[in-house]
């Protein structure tokens, strides 16, 4: 059977297509020049946060478009932080989120202390691993098993 050359040159195309879109797929995460230091999130109000990790109830992990993280640290406790199934992100009628921004975690405002670059957060269970070693050795240096 012939195939009409218009559908040969479709599927090429759609080939190279997908080709040319493989090394964008497969493309790694931008990382910071340096952590800590104070900065902003542009576009935060219109899809610019991709995702965020609660740190108890005083920080909250922030993921950018870029996949770029941000640590967001609350001024005094946000209880309802660790918990909340959705945050609304307070950014002050700008377009950007700084540190003068906050967050709505289940009806209580929280507001930022500071928001600075920051590393990718280990998993969740890692560091309550390392948190509870932390308060074992805190307990040893008090109270010795003698």
């Amino acid at each position: 059977m012939i195939q009409p050359m218009n559908s040969r040159f479709a599927l090429s195309g759609l080939a190279l297509a997908a080709l040319a879109s493989a090394p964008a797929i497969a493309e790694k995460p931008r990382q910071w020049a340096e952590f800590g230091v104070e900065t902003r999130i542009v576009f935060a109000n219109s899809g610019g946060i991709r995702n965020f990790e609660a740190n108890g109830d005083r920080g909250l992990w922030i993921e950018d478009r870029q996949r770029r993280w941000y640590y967001a640290r609350i001024i005094g406790p946000c209880h309802n932080l660790e918990f909340a199934h959705g945050l609304s992100f307070d950014t002050r009628g700008a377009s950007t989120l700084d540190r003068f921004g906050g967050v709505v975690a289940d009806g209580e405002y929280c507001q930022f202390e500071s928001l600075a670059t920051a590393e990718k957060p280990l998993p969740r269970k890692e560091r309550l691993k390392l948190r509870k070693e932390a308060r074992e050795e805190g307990r040893k240096a008090v109270a010795p098993d003698d």
